[in-house]
């Protein structure tokens, strides 16, 4: 199984700190890239952790919220002056194209790629990306504006031939690929070869699930439930539940919640209050419901 990388781009909230930038990361997925949410600054964040501009043709877009989205345009237009050529992908609510479109045909206004907006219905949960070795499923969250989270989830590569005993049985090339896709190979005089003598299992495929901006909500349990790593929202800590309560946001514990409801193997937290100066705290808050909890910070890459 090739790489699956998450990269943090930034992960504080909505008013940017001299600690945090607001939210973006990117996703290294079998030598493509993918951007989840475009906050201010998140081209500057490229250029300091040395994200490849050509790779990206995926943007995923949670919500119209500023701190998710005012990065947009700026990037669009660097990839311009770079000389791209190539259409970029924007995946958003049917809301964004309205807003960013006047903004491109007046600043970006000769183009030499085309920009596509993907739209969804941030309310219910579908496939809106597909290729062959990638699936993205929306997450419906519970917010003050239409917001989305995503289910980045590989594809099953096909398991791996064993060379020894496709030259032992003397196998022709063209059964290989069925022997890659599971089937038995049946000799020339009957005899069944089980194809678990012939190929070892591939790695298994890799699932992230981004949850932010959102209340606390059991209705996405089901659609993470198992994630290898799951990226939820903290901005706040547990003293501050009802601030969390009237903005539509998490705080680390009930984050950690969902993680232990949901079975996740690994929680990350991110979005953090600009009032708060350190982290460690949420951390600790989290922890005590689900151990495997880490935090997210600027540069910070998970591989999963």
């Amino acid at each position: 199984m090739s790489s699956f990388e998450v990269q943090i781009l930034g992960c504080g909230s909505a008013t940017p700190t001299l600690n945090h930038h607001p939210t973006s990361q990117v996703l290294h997925i079998r030598e493509k890239l993918f951007m989840v949410d475009c906050g201010e600054g998140t081209q500057l964040q490229m250029r300091k952790y040395k994200v490849n501009f050509s790779r990206l043709s995926h943007i995923f877009i949670s919500h119209l919220h500023g701190d998710h989205c005012f990065g947009l345009i700026g990037l669009i237009s660097t990839l311009d002056l770079l000389g791209r050529t190539g259409d970029v992908f924007i995946h958003a609510e049917p809301s964004l194209k309205p807003v960013l479109q006047p903004q491109i045909d007046f600043f970006a206004a000769h183009l030499d790629f085309r920009v596509h907006f993907e739209e969804f219905n941030p309310r219910e949960s579908a496939v809106i990306y597909d290729d062959r070795s990638l699936k993205v499923t929306t997450v419906p969250l519970v917010h003050r504006i239409p917001c989305a989270g995503f289910v980045f989830e590989e594809k099953q590569t096909p398991a791996h031939i064993i060379p020894e005993m496709v030259a032992f049985h003397q196998i022709p090339v063209k059964q290989i690929a069925a022997i890659k896709a599971g089937s038995d190979y049946v000799t020339p005089d009957g005899k069944i070869i089980p194809n678990s003598h012939l190929t070892r299992p591939s790695e298994p495929a890799k699932r992230y699930a981004y949850c932010s901006d959102t209340a606390y909500s059991e209705r996405i349990i089901p659609l993470i439930e198992g994630v290898d790593l799951l990226f939820h929202e903290s901005t706040f800590m547990e003293q501050d539940a009802l601030k969390a309560q009237k903005t539509f946001h998490s705080t680390a514990k009930q984050a950690a919640t969902i993680a232990l409801k949901a079975q996740v193997k690994e929680l990350m937290l991110g979005h953090y209050s600009a009032r708060y100066n350190h982290h460690e705290p949420l951390l600790s808050e989290a922890k005590e419901i689900f151990p495997n909890a880490l935090l997210a910070n600027e540069g910070v890459t998970k591989k999963l």
